[in-house]
């Protein structure tokens, strides 16, 4: 077996009223203005041809076995500034 390492950096706009919190395990989190919060997390999609519409899966069996294959994941929030 071999290790696939995935980055993702996203840069988003987001309202000024959203904060980072954490979970009671460290997690951290983002609270929204409107009480809920905001996990950001990929999901693996599919598609019989790789030119074809790319769709998240119903079957929940295929779905756990690639987040089987998941060793550790980590997901880091920091608010950028202007300088």
């Amino acid at each position: 077996m071999r290790t696939l390492k995935v980055t993702i950096e996203l840069e988003m706009s987001v309202p000024d009223d959203w904060e980072l919190v954490q979970t009671s395990e460290g997690t951290p989190v983002i609270r929204m203005a409107d009480g809920a919060y905001l996990d950001m997390a990929v999901e693996p999609l599919f598609a019989a041809d790789p030119e074809d519409v790319w769709s998240s899966t119903e079957d929940e069996d295929e779905l756990n076995d690639i987040l089987d294959m998941v060793d550790s994941e980590a997901v880091t929030y920091e608010f950028a500034t202007d300088d």
